[in-house]
């Protein structure tokens, strides 16, 4: 039986022939990126804000808004891939907003029609802290980390994790292996990619962009199960706080 889908979709292609020496150089080449990254994420946290508000009066979140937020998480996932929250391609980050989809590590998030008024002043702090404990375990901040431009939490997907997090070992360790036998463990990706989307999907559900809770499920592997199916059904109704 399939997994379900979430409406963040995040999916990462590894490189084929990464070059075993370069990753000791992408902490200065992705510079200009974390310098634009640290702006695009005050104004995301802004963005948020005035969401919640509209969320709380339409049920609705503005579309420019979601689609601003949405390339902001997208640009953060591309510039942790290739530095250091996955380390998976050598091919230079594109400098947008827009999905570029002959990169190899995409992210994309489905736009709610309508959200529940009520769980906009919960789940971003109370529903979701079982979740952050787990993401801060992940990514080596406190209680999952603060919004800044890194990988979501501390790290929102700019250019290097949390020192201490288990991605950021994880990784590591691919460094290592790349460095002496030239390959990176194909197990030691898929795992890799699943704790990151297991991330931002914590930090999709917190950002106000969804009602779906990020559930407790690590979907390892580049493709995400939600691509692989297809358009997500409509899920059965449930009573919220609406």
């Amino acid at each position: 039986m399939s997994a379900p889908t979430y409406p963040l979709r995040l999916e990462g292609q590894i490189d084929p022939g990464l070059n075993r020496w370069l990753w000791l150089l992408k902490w200065l080449l992705v510079i200009p990126h974390v310098i634009v990254l640290f702006v695009l994420w005050l104004v995301f946290l802004v963005l948020t804000f005035i969401a919640g508000v509209m969320i709380l009066i339409t049920a609705q979140y503005p579309r420019p808004l979601f689609d601003f937020n949405v390339g902001v998480l997208r640009w953060g996932w591309r510039v942790s891939f290739y530095a250091y929250g996955a380390l998976g391609t050598d091919r230079y980050p594109p400098f947008t907003l827009e999905d570029v989809p002959d990169y190899p590590a995409r992210l994309t998030v489905d736009y709610p029609e309508r959200l529940s008024r009520g769980l906009v002043l919960v789940k971003w702090w109370l529903l979701v802290f079982p979740q952050l404990l787990i993401v801060g375990i992940l990514t080596g901040a406190p209680w999952g980390g603060t919004w800044d431009g890194d990988n979501s939490w501390d790290d929102g997907g700019g250019a290097w994790q949390s020192g201490g997090g288990l991605i950021s070992l994880l990784v590591l360790f691919a460094a290592i292996a790349l460095l002496f036998s030239g390959r990176y463990p194909r197990s030691l990706f898929d795992l890799v990619i699943g704790l990151q989307r297991w991330v931002q999907r914590v930090a999709v559900y917190s950002a106000l962009m969804t009602d779906e809770y990020p559930p407790f499920r690590l979907d390892q592997g580049g493709a995400d199960p939600g691509l692989s199916q297809g358009p997500p059904q409509p899920s059965a109704p449930r009573p919220d706080l609406a």
